[in-house]
């Protein structure tokens, strides 16, 4: 029996269910918002809020947790990239770095003082070819 095993399978393997979670989540935190299934938003939902609340502690450990859940690699970077990002230029570095800074530097301290519910959902349409009830998943304002 399947007691207190709260996931959504999402017709998926383990594995690939975790992929599909942690690049859904990058792209959340990237662009604020995003459009998928109705099914995905409220699984995805469920890691973003632990993923706010993570990045509202600040730490090194919280930092290392949410690299190892969003599965961020961080490549090498030559010696070109290297004295770019010195100087400031973060375009040289890959969007995951980016995604863990607007966690921790932009997004935790705008719900510093709010206690959960960091996301809604809005109902949208059904998509086109298998009808399947699609919606918004995004960031509250304030």
């Amino acid at each position: 029996m399947r007691h207190a095993k709260n996931t959504f399978k999402l017709g998926r393997t383990s594995s690939h269910r975790r992929c599909l979670i942690a690049n859904m989540l990058k792209s959340l935190i990237d662009e604020g918002r995003i459009e998928t299934t109705i099914a995905k938003a409220k699984e995805i939902r469920r890691h973003a809020d632990r993923m706010i609340t993570m990045g509202k502690t600040n730490t090194l450990h919280s930092r290392r947790q949410a690299i190892g859940r969003l599965m961020v690699r961080y490549n090498s970077l030559s010696s070109k990239d290297a004295r770019q990002a010195k100087e400031g230029n973060k375009s040289s570095y890959n969007r995951d770095r980016l995604v863990i800074d607007k966690l921790f530097g932009v997004l935790a301290p705008r719900f510093a003082n709010r206690n959960g519910g960091y996301t809604r959902i809005i109902k949208t349409n059904f998509r086109v070819g298998d009808a399947a009830p699609r919606c918004l998943l995004e960031f509250l304002p304030e």
